[in-house]
Formats: C-alpha cells, structure tokens, sequence
C-alpha cells in the first residue's frame, strides 16, 4: 500500500504523479514547502522515501528546500541514504536470475536509479552531516545498508567520518561491526 498523506502534494509526490503535482502547485505555491500534519514530510521527503526520481528533479526544479526536516529530523538526504530493495525486488530478482540474469540487471538498475536520486540531491545542496534523531547522518545509513555506490557519493561532498550516532558508533564503526570490508577500507581512505 504504502504511505497516506494528509496533504494533497505530499500525497502526489509520494505517488509521483508530477501532474497531480503540478496542479496543486500551480493553484498554491506554498505546498512546495508544506509539511504533513502526521509525519512532517514535505513532498520532496515524500518523493525521496518512494524513490521517485523524476517527481524529486521537478521539486528541485522548482526550488524545493532540501533542509528541512521530520518530525524524525530526518531530511530529503536521508531517505535518500535509506533506500533499499524492496519485498518485490528482492523476489524478481530471485525469479528472474536464472533467465538470462534479469534479475541482475533489475538490481542494477534500482542502483543505479537510487545512485541518482542521490546525486539529485547533492547537487542542491544537501546537507550531508544532518543528523536525525538517531544521530544518524546519511553516511551511516548507506554504511549500514551496504550501498557500495553511495559512499563515495558522500565521501566526494565531505561527509563528516567522524560523526557519532547515539549508540556512539561512526560509520566507520558500522562497517567494521558489519564486517563491510570494501565500505570499511573507503571510510579509512577518506581520513
């Protein structure tokens, strides 16, 4: 099912149906910026927790503001850094390996889909040390998900290594526990 929405271009965005959004911002340019009554994302939260990278390009292009926060404190970025594979990947790519490795490319794909949305989002400047109320940053999500691609995407715009979450492990502490060897010699390269 997914997310429900009590604002309308919260709702389009999650949905990513860029007409829906189009209209609603055209008719009140404030919902831009709006913030849902429950969760406190605004559209660009709401296109970043779907992956919705053509629905995250349009907001960007019309100035959505990339620093705002949840009622998570989390930001656009970190969903961004939480994206994973979802049930139905998971299964697809299991169904489809065998024939002639689809389910790869599928996997591919996604990666290199959620490797732009984070590139989207970098290039508006992000904050890439925002810290939810976790303490996490973006850097220690991708960490604990194992997102070989979007490391470096991070380390390149100064991700701060150092960064302590509230369970006082940095990223680098993440790797290491998770015994993430690739992640771990790319944390110690940045110092």
């Amino acid at each position: 099912m997914g997310q429900v929405y009590s604002e309308p271009s919260c709702q389009a965005a999650y949905d990513s149906d860029v007409h829906q959004l189009y209209h609603l911002l055209t008719v009140d340019p404030s919902q831009l910026n709006v913030q849902d009554q429950d969760s406190g994302d605004t559209p660009l939260i709401a296109a970043c927790r779907h992956g919705n990278l053509a629905t995250i390009k349009y907001l960007l292009d019309n100035k959505a503001d990339v620093h705002l926060t949840n009622k998570k404190q989390r930001t656009c970025l970190h969903y961004a850094s939480r994206r994973t594979l979802s049930l139905l990947d998971y299964l697809m790519i299991a169904i489809l390996m065998p024939v002639l490795l689809l389910g790869y490319f599928i996997m591919l794909q996604r990666q290199r889909r959620n490797a732009a949305v984070m590139e989207e989002l970098l290039e508006s400047r992000a904050d890439v040390n925002a810290v939810d109320y976790k303490g996490n940053s973006a850097l220690h999500y991708v960490c604990q998900r194992k997102s070989l691609r979007l490391v470096p995407l991070l380390l390149q715009r100064n991700a701060d290594t150092n960064i302590r979450n509230n369970d006082g492990e940095t990223p680098l502490d993440i790797a290491v526990r998770l015994k993430f060897k690739k992640i771990e010699h790319m944390l110690k390269k940045s110092h």
